[in-house]
């Protein structure tokens, strides 16, 4: 799965040995040379129209590197920056576990070209889209209103067909005005990077915190430049990437800030943020969600990113009390529980559910809520012990390999029916044989009953279920695209799933064989009528969370009306010994 972000590298030969076979091998795109207009030298966005009150400067910059987004030859500091942050929480979490010296974690341990160069690999492949971003930063010189903020993005003046590699790719580029989102996204992931590579390379560190923190003070300034109202922000040649509420941004970049320099400035902010220490089990449910996010079940987004700043708090040592720390594991834990309770109401095992929003159904990439779930449910049983989470975890698993309404893989390479045609402009065998199949290990979005490309719309009518509003097509953008953000959780979880033999959870439980107390339903260390009460509400659904492994007082794998009754007898000493059979 991480093999993907090489081969969406921009600025850089793909080639053997590194790219998994001849077919996959192509030029260098955006490199300056002809047909190619980038990225060497582009220019901002051609429009006299004013941003946020500020009249747009004429400058040109030297952009090159980074990773394209998705199907397109776009490069989105948004986006890219949930993507970047969840490789570096990979690491970073391998390395307080004690993994850091195995798999991509360790130098040569996965095939890119910087391997054996004396840094882990993961953060090899991080720092190509972080040299990127600091690309995207404005100057002093170039507008001197501005300095510190980050364009939001940087593509195509109209789209390109399908069938086009990227150094053949002819269309002029241009600078997206910038963006509060992008600036904080740039914020966050440059304060993480900094900490993670300051044993490694503290010049390189040492200039990611001094960019960091330039650009938090240039959002404090301009907190209100929303790319939803900039213009040139959607239109031709690359997707939007709206964001018109960034108070969960302010509080992500905050938290990585503070981590990193441990500054009273950052700790003050996000202790007062609205956004402290939450986790959304169902985003908006509190406000502070993207527009378009709201009403989804699932934790964080490009667009809804507060979720990543608890985990960082929750996972990486710092100053915060302890209780507070402990708060942010439990909120973590609640979310989790949340959907597990909706993968028992469904037939399918998944943790998500039709969107509660005026357009209901599955929203686009919806098999991305269910991997940054996954995501949280791998730190619920890093902090918890509880095997619950690891189950939710292989059932989400199950119905992104097939266990589905479709009995579809929706990963390259892997399944009896497995993705084959995704929506990119190489990888696009059904538009002429000339081109590959992609590589496995690569994930599509998956349904989507909003019915956003001609394709879909076409092929599917509109009163089919969500779960199958789907289509393995080349042309389905809205269902079948493929993307650094979808991708980045995929590689975050297979990786978790493939090491969790390898780490002992907190308080020695081994995950082979976690402590069971049968009957201690609330978790307290003790079995009495209040657990007895609290598995009656479980079992009346009644929105509370117990441990089922320890509710599973006959042991047949089932917590039903039968435990409780088994329960109650032994509470009044009408038998012995739990579990009862």
């Amino acid at each position: 799965a991480l093999a993907f972000f090489y081969h969406k590298r921009s600025g850089i030969p793909i080639e053997m040995p590194y790219a998994g076979g001849e077919q996959w091998t192509r030029p260098a795109g955006h490199i300056g040379i002809e047909p190619n207009k980038g990225d060497t030298n582009v220019p901002t966005w051609p429009q006299d129209d004013e941003y946020a009150g500020r009249p747009q400067k004429y400058y040109t910059k030297e952009v090159t590197g980074g990773w394209y987004d998705a199907g397109d030859h776009g490069k989105y500091v948004v986006n890219g920056g949930i993507a970047v942050w969840t490789l570096m929480n990979m690491y970073e979490r391998a390395k307080i576990r004690g993994i850091a010296n195995q798999g991509a974690y360790k130098d040569g341990g996965m095939n890119i070209p910087e391997r054996n160069n004396g840094y882990p690999d993961i953060l090899d492949e991080a720092r190509w889209e972080i040299e990127f971003f600091k690309k995207m930063q404005v100057t002093e010189k170039e507008d001197p209103s501005i300095a510190g903020m980050v364009h939001h993005k940087i593509h195509d003046f109209r789209w390109t067909a399908l069938g086009m590699l990227p150094h053949e790719d002819p269309q002029p580029r241009y600078l997206r005005p910038v963006s509060t989102a992008a600036t904080l996204n740039f914020a966050a992931t440059l304060a993480q990077s900094a900490r993670l590579w300051k044993d490694y390379d503290p010049t390189f560190a040492a200039d990611c915190l001094e960019k960091a923190e330039i650009a938090w003070q240039a959002a404090l300034k301009h907190p209100d430049i929303y790319a939803e109202y900039t213009p040139g922000s959607g239109g031709p040649g690359g997707g939007p990437y709206n964001d018109d509420y960034v108070g969960d941004e302010f509080y992500w970049a905050a938290c990585e800030l503070y981590v990193t320099t441990g500054k009273d400035e950052y700790k003050n902010y996000l202790m007062n943020s609205p956004h402290y220490l939450e986790m959304p089990a169902k985003m908006g449910e509190n406000g502070g969600a993207n527009g378009e996010d709201n009403g989804l079940w699932g934790c964080f987004t490009w667009g809804t990113t507060q979720g990543l700043g608890t985990i960082t708090l929750a996972l990486v040592e710092n100053g915060l009390p302890a209780t507070d720390i402990q708060k942010a594991r439990n909120n973590i834990a609640k979310a989790a529980d949340r959907w597990l309770e909706n993968i028992e109401e469904q037939g399918y095992r998944l943790p998500i559910k039709q969107a509660e929003d005026e357009r209901g159904g599955y929203p686009w990439g919806s098999n991305s809520f269910i991997l940054n779930q996954m995501i949280v449910m791998g730190y619920a049983y890093d902090f918890t012990g509880n095997s619950k989470y690891l189950d939710g975890m292989q059932d989400g698993m199950s119905y992104l390999l097939g266990r589905n309404g479709l009995d579809q893989s929706y990963v390259t390479g892997y399944g009896e029916r497995p993705l084959q045609n995704p929506h990119d402009r190489f990888w696009t065998p059904q538009t002429s044989k000339k081109f590959p199949a992609p590589p496995p290990g690569i994930i599509a979005g998956g349904p989507n009953s909003r019915f956003e490309d001609p394709t879909i719309t076409a092929a599917v009518k509109k009163d089919t279920p969500p779960q199958k509003c789907y289509i393995d097509h080349t042309d389905s953008w809205s269902t079948n695209e493929i993307t650094v953000n979808w991708n980045a959780p995929f590689a975050w979880v297979t990786a978790y799933l493939d090491e969790i033999d390898l780490i002992t959870p907190p308080g020695g439980v081994d995950p082979e064989e976690p402590e069971v107390i049968y009957g201690d339903c609330n978790g307290d260390g003790k079995v009495n009528s209040t657990d007895a009460v609290a598995l009656k509400r479980y079992i009346l659904r009644s929105g509370i969370s117990i441990n089922t492994d320890n509710a599973d007082v006959n042991a047949d794998g089932r917590v039903n009306s039968t435990d409780l009754a088994i329960l109650k007898r032994y509470i009044l000493k009408e038998i012995d010994v739990l579990p009862h059979k």
